[in-house]
């Protein structure tokens, strides 16, 4: 996936997101709602990563497309 695919796809991971977040506003998110709520986030977080990775690879003089996407449980223990 190139970085065009990478922003695109956040983006359209970003508006699921927030329609999920207008449909409920005042309301609590059912259990599915909120699972898929923290599958968006845990997604994001991997594209971000990848993004990062590229954006490294390119900056060391290397193949920005070796970058590989890593797993949700991996990206989602780093700190910020």
């Amino acid at each position: 996936m190139n970085d065009d695919e990478l922003h695109h796809r956040i983006d359209e991971l970003v508006a699921e997101e927030h329609r999920l977040e207008r449909a409920h506003v005042g309301q609590p998110l059912s259990e599915s709602e909120q699972q898929r709520m923290e599958q968006l986030g845990v997604q994001l977080d991997r594209y971000w990563d990848l993004l990062r990775q590229r954006d490294a690879r390119r900056r060391a003089g290397l193949n920005p497309d070796e970058a590989q996407e890593r797993a949700g449980d991996v990206v989602e223990g780093y700190r910020q």
